[in-house]
């Protein structure tokens, strides 16, 4: 199979790394992921990658608490993921580098958007951790955010659904799935794609969207290689 994109931005749920645990982080679901991103990899294709800390924390549900302080927990929680994810991905024989905005020279490169790409460009995968580094900002705009800077063609945005409907899919049985939808469309009608700060992000660099259900790892491959593996935003 022949890749339709060069350079992708893959954003992962914390969630998904938890697979059924609902929480933490369960290494055989992140192995199970890295192998099908390995397959991506092998393809030729470069693979940048941000990942929520929902998993761990949530600062929009922390109740009394400072949202500042909270979302910088939050950006901590997405740190412990992509260290997490990077071991999965070195244990299946991939060469990764992790980059956040917030200083951790220990653990992880400061993000210097021009390193980045020449870590792609050698066939690395490239982990961005912290979000935008800003409170008041989601993940989803932190990816937006970062595939702008990198020039990806697209971001692969892995749910538990596969694609986007009109209504949830969960709730009503009747709800119809895009196989294409516009940017305005998602802002005008509330679907949930991303945030609007994200999706309008999206919008003006001219960034599509391909929203897919990760239960099936292998739709990465799938997606890559141009299948129909769930719903365009363009």
């Amino acid at each position: 199979m022949n890749p339709v994109y060069k350079r992708i931005l893959l954003k992962l749920s914390g969630e998904v790394l938890a697979g059924a645990q609902k929480s933490g982080i369960d290494f055989d679901t992140v192995l199970t992921i890295s192998k099908s991103i390995k397959k991506v990899v092998d393809m030729g294709v470069q693979v940048a990658i941000v990942v929520g800390g929902g998993n761990f924390w949530r600062g929009r549900s922390s109740g009394e608490m400072d949202r500042t302080r909270a979302d910088h927990m939050g950006m901590l929680a997405t740190v412990i993921n992509s260290l997490g994810l990077a071991d999965g991905l070195e244990k299946v024989g991939l060469d990764v580098r992790v980059q956040t905005a917030i200083e951790m020279r220990e653990i992880a490169e400061p993000y210097i958007r021009n390193k980045a790409v020449r870590h792609l460009e050698k066939g690395r995968v490239v982990i961005f951790g912290c979000g935008t580094g800003n409170p008041f900002f989601s993940t989803d705009t932190g990816a937006a955010l970062r595939a702008a800077e990198i020039d990806a063609d697209i971001i692969f945005k892995a749910t538990n659904v596969d694609g986007v409907y009109d209504s949830d899919p969960n709730q009503n049985p009747n709800a119809v799935k895009y196989d294409t939808v516009s940017f305005m469309d998602v802002l005008n009608k509330g679907l949930h794609v991303m945030d609007s700060t994200a999706a309008s992000l999206c919008m003006d660099n001219k960034l599509p969207i391909l929203v897919f259900n990760l239960n099936d790892p292998e739709n990465i491959v799938r997606a890559v290689s141009g299948e129909n593996a769930g719903t365009i935003v363009k």
